[in-house]
């Protein structure tokens, strides 16, 4: 440890016990005493912090930190709690496929992405299958309206027709009743009773053929 993170540390260790008796844990965080002695910013706090651990001045306890010693630590002083040594990365060999891996079992980079871009294409399809068969409901729906639009184009035609025979029927028999009165007042009357005009109404409005009694 340089002298400049030592005497960072010593701040630290010296504010931290201003305010915060051995075996205690710590009311404030890191960041705040960092800035109450003038620290630049965070990491430099937080490597004080680290320096401190390691040289057994304090501890974490329940996610915070407790002061467990607060003697200043003194220059050249060793680390209590060594660091875990760094994994070297192991270069590939000339000619080597990189993508090999090491552990039997294990998945390579080129397997994961070989494995995503099926399963991209996959997820392709399904969404054109899911577009062609939106397209299909789509049409299907359209056809579905335009041919309940015939419909009810065709059952009004059908309506308004038959309004129209209705009032044709109406003014047929209003004739016909009109011609049989004026029969009857020119004594005609006797060859066409009410039971003839009754069955040849009834003829009419059927569109049949009187039969023979």
């Amino acid at each position: 440890m340089n002298e400049e993170s030592l005497r960072r540390a010593n701040a630290f260790l010296a504010a931290v016990a201003e305010t915060t008796s051995v075996g205690e844990v710590l009311t404030v965080s890191p960041a705040d005493v960092g800035k109450r002695i003038g620290l630049p910013d965070a990491l430099s706090a937080a490597r004080a912090v680290r320096a401190l651990l390691a040289r057994k001045r304090l501890e974490i306890s329940d996610g915070t930190y407790r002061l467990i010693d607060a003697r200043p630590v003194e220059p050249g002083e060793p680390e209590a709690i060594p660091r875990r040594p760094r994994r070297r990365k192991v270069k590939a060999a000339a000619g080597a496929p990189r993508e090999r891996s090491s552990e039997p079992g294990r998945l390579t980079y080129g397997e994961v992405g070989r494995a995503a871009i099926d399963r991209l294409v996959d997820l392709g399809r399904e969404a054109g299958t899911l577009r062609g068969n939106l397209r299909t409901l789509r049409e299907e729906a359209r056809e579905a309206r335009e041919a309940k639009d015939e419909a009810e184009r065709r059952s009004q035609a059908l309506a308004a027709r038959v309004k129209d025979l209705e009032g044709k029927l109406e003014m047929a028999e209003s004739n016909l009743r009109t011609i049989l009165t004026a029969a009857r007042g020119n004594q005609r009357a006797e060859t066409v009773g009410d039971a003839e005009m009754d069955a040849i109404l009834s003829v009419l409005k059927a569109g049949g053929a009187p039969q023979e009694a």
